[in-house]
């Protein structure tokens, strides 16, 4: 397994490096650290600016981001066979996904500043950014590092319970785990009694449908690696996946894929998991 993590001076950062090798054994991990200037990323706008020591001011920079990177390597787990460091000036999010790209990765892994959603959108956030635009299963790593034990695996229909079945499959964590797939069957919310005419059935014939899937899928994820349960509940998906996960050590969740600001005017619930959940969520795509 092939992990890129993006790392800096932050104690999030230091956490999600750590949690990787609380979390699997990895075959290889790439240390990417991204030196962002901003508008003095080109030498001639530094210039027009009549900034002094542009050149020294680089060089601290890229020199502090490989001392970064250098320090998580000591974090890391002795026993990985390769460990490969990127250090450029570049934008973060991008170099991370670059990287990843590049490198054919399994996994990106980033911790997370936990801002609000806001702050998030209209300040960036190097987590958010990766989350938005990656192509790749995506780890964002939250609070300390800590062994895991107990994972909530939250699905929404057959499809995407196949696709994290086979992704965990596939890429087996450090330890056996406790794993519980859970599903959530909206609720419906009507004001006029009489739109209910023809759906009174409606959230009983999906809740049958939602424990078939899971039992389903319990009993396929099922191995050495896995001890698994499965439950279903009705409500709002994103508040009752965030609730259930405060047992948790893991939330792991598909992405249906939409992209960009599209993503942030429609609603996004892997998005939403990520932004309310109080421990680590994993985004498999």
């Amino acid at each position: 397994m092939k992990i890129v993590t993006g790392v800096d001076w932050s104690d999030e950062a230091f956490a999600a490096v750590k949690q990787i090798g609380l979390f699997y054994r990895p075959d290889e991990v790439v240390l990417v650290h991204g030196v962002d200037l901003g508008m003095f990323h080109y030498p001639i706008v530094a210039e027009a600016a009549n900034i002094q020591g542009y050149d020294e001011f680089r060089h601290a920079l890229l020199e502090a981001g490989r001392q970064a990177v250098e320090h998580c390597c000591t974090l890391l787990s002795t026993d990985i066979p390769s460990v490969k460091t990127r250090v450029d000036v570049q934008p973060p999010a991008s170099f991370i996904l670059d990287t990843a790209a590049s490198a054919k990765a399994d996994l990106v892994a980033v911790g997370t500043h936990d801002h609000n959603r806001i702050t998030e959108v209209f300040a960036g956030s190097i987590s958010h950014h990766v989350l938005l635009h990656a192509t790749l299963p995506t780890v964002i790593v939250k609070g300390s590092a800590r062994p895991i034990s107990r994972i909530l695996m939250a699905v929404e229909g057959r499809e995407d319970a196949i696709r994290l079945q086979q992704w965990l499959t596939a890429h087996p964590f450090k330890n056996p785990v406790a794993v519980t797939v859970f599903s959530v069957v909206p609720s419906l919310h009507v004001v006029e009694p009489h739109m209910l005419i023809g759906l009174a059935g409606w959230s009983e014939q999906q809740k049958q449908q939602a424990e078939q899937v899971v039992k389903d899928t319990a009993l396929a994820l099922t191995s050495v690696h896995f001890i698994v349960t499965s439950e279903v509940r009705l409500g709002d998906p994103v508040t009752t996946v965030c609730e259930a996960g405060v047992a948790y050590d893991l939330i792991v969740i598909g992405s249906h894929g939409r992209k960009g600001f599209n993503r942030f005017l429609m609603g996004s619930v892997s998005h939403g998991i990520v932004h309310r959940a109080s421990c680590s969520v994993l985004v498999v795509r």
